[in-house]
Order: C-alpha cells, then structure tokens, then sequence
C-alpha cells in the first residue's frame, strides 16, 4: 500500500514521483481507469457503504491509475497484502520489502469487491463507517489513522485526485441524490474532462472524455473519432484494412462517421472488465458496447436481449455473464 513514498521529501518535490507523475499534467490513463471503474465503485458503495469517490481515489492512487506491475500481474488494485486470513491465489512484490505477499483476483471487480470487505470486516476501519458517506476528507484521513498507508501524505493524496477529477458525484449517484444520467464533466488538473454532460446519450459523448490518439478500452486499442472523418484514412493510419474496422466497430459500409464514436482497432472482448454497466439516458446497446470494449453479439446473448430492444435508464446491464434476469427495456432502434 505505497508505504516507503519519499518521506524524507517535501511534498513539492514528492508530487513529481507520487503514481509516476499522475498529477503533474492532464493524464489520459486517470481519465480512462475512471470512465472504466466509476460503476464499480458506485455498485460498491451502494452494497457496503464505502464512498465511490474514495475507492476511486485509492484505486488511481494505488494501481498508477491501472498502470502498476502489481494490477497488470494480479489485478490487485488497492496495493492489499495477502495477511494472515488469505486463502486465495497470491503473487510476490517489492514494497515496504522485497518480496512482499500481495492477493491476486481473477478480475478487478473481484479487486473491487475484496477491498471493500476489507474495509468492511476489520475492525480498526469499523469508526469510518460512522462518518457522513459524502465526508470524503474525513475518510482519507480516517484511512490513515487506521494504518491503511504509512505515507503522511496519503489523505492529501486521495482528497487532490477526489477533488481534481470531481469523483463526489459517484457517491452522489450511489446515493441516490444523483441520476446516472445527471453525471457532470468534471475538470482534472489542466481541464481534462471526465464523464458525461448532463443529459448525455447515443451520439454525443463528447469529444474530451477521452485521450487523443490510440488508448485502450478493456484491453484493446480504440481511437476516439470525429463525425465527418474518413474511415479509410483511419484504417491506412493505423495499418488495418477497411473491412476489418468495419467489422470490430459493428458498422456497415459507409465513407464517413456520422457522429462522433469511438473505433476499436482490435476485435473487442467478449466480456468487460467490471461485472455490469447502468444505463444512462439515450445510451443504446451499441452505446454500451462501444464503451464497454464488449463485442455486441456477446452482450445482447449475456442479458436476453433481442433485435430492437432498447434497455431502460437505470438497469444494469451484465458484462462478465449472464444476467440473472432480463433488464425492463423499451422497443427502440439499437
């Protein structure tokens, strides 16, 4: 859990290495791990108590916004060590010394869910659990006084990356004080925009809520594209054949993008990388999939949906296996 994070420092100098640099510019990887986690992080509040926007922060902080060689070998993305209790799969890491055990999952939502028991069962967290669940400072602090990090500076640490990257309305949509539909662009340090305007859905996600040039989604490269942009001119730019791109983006033949979108370079995954995703409004399947990383033949199989159906604001929809019911949908033009 970061522990020896040069504490001999100031904390002007210390801010250069804290995360390899996270805060020192508008970081595309912070960006994408939270437009890829945020629903994690709600579904986890909203079974535990736990503030989304806490979990976030320690989940950025902690993976290197998903960058670390501990999340990349053991999708561990809260730096938990194995302890006494762990019976699960393990993997070795340097930390506070060398070769230090730490919990391996099979998938970040199971990261996700053993943090939150983590916090939930031990006893020296119970006082946290009393606090206001918008009280994000408090619990940063209360997280170090419990002993979560040895870094002084870890409660400034989580409440910069809450308050940069507006990560207060996951826990308002947790709360049920926000719609999903009603989450806001938020500003990271230099202006970079994370989430969706109010009122967002099926061609208009905008522009800024990704990183220019290739990133990836779900483990697979992806661009995000303007209306009116060739797609011939995207194949050639990144060496694929026309049909191919056609084929991973679910497109029929066509010149131009009609909309803005995001374009996938590689075959998209069968399952995503969380267990679910809500719908916001105007979002169609397509919508979904394409955010998601999630081939669309997959995810309309996981969750009993047919041609022409479109699933309702607020239902969950599954992206890891099959959903134990249908979602309430209403007819539309996917």
């Amino acid at each position: 859990m970061k522990g020896k994070q040069m504490l001999s420092m100031g904390w002007g100098i210390m801010v250069l290495f804290i995360g390899k640099g996270l805060y020192a510019q508008n970081n595309p990887d912070v960006i994408n791990y939270i437009n890829t986690y945020k629903y994690l992080a709600i579904s986890e509040m909203q079974r535990t108590g736990i503030p989304a926007a806490i979990t976030l922060a320690q989940g950025i902080h902690e993976s290197e916004a998903g960058n670390s060689d501990l999340v990349k070998r053991s999708n561990n993305h809260f730096g938990i060590k194995c302890k006494d209790e762990w019976t699960g799969d393990r993997v070795y890491h340097d930390d506070d010394a060398r070769g230090e055990c730490f919990r391996s999952y099979p998938t970040a939502a199971d990261s996700y869910k053993d943090h939150s028991d983590f916090l939930k069962r031990g006893s020296r967290y119970a006082f946290l659990f009393n606090l206001d669940p918008t009280d994000y400072e408090g619990w940063a602090n209360g997280l170090r006084k419990a002993g979560y990090a040895t870094n002084p500076k870890y409660p400034q640490i989580l409440i910069k990356y809450v308050q940069d990257y507006n990560l207060e309305q996951y826990s308002m949509i947790a709360l049920g004080k926000l719609k999903p539909s009603d989450e806001v662009v938020s500003k990271g340090p230099a202006g970079s925009a994370v989430g969706q305007p109010a009122g967002g859905g099926a061609g208009i996600v905008q522009a800024q809520t990704y990183p220019e040039g290739e990133f990836q989604i779900n483990r697979t490269r992806v661009v995000f594209a303007k209306a009116g942009v060739s797609l011939l001119a995207i194949a050639d730019q990144y060496d694929i054949s026309l049909p191919r791109l056609l084929e991973f983006n679910d497109l029929k033949e066509e010149d131009v993008l009609t909309r803005d979108q995001l374009l996938f370079l590689q075959r998209k995954r069968r399952t995503g990388t969380t267990e679910f995703h809500i719908v916001q409004e105007g979002e169609s399947v397509y919508d979904i999939c394409q955010k998601e990383g999630v081939r669309y033949q997959d995810l309309m199989e996981m969750n009993q949906l047919g041609p022409g159906v479109q699933p309702a604001v607020g239902e969950k929809i599954y992206l890891q296996g099959s959903a134990p019911t249908r979602p309430v949908v209403t007819r539309s033009v996917n």
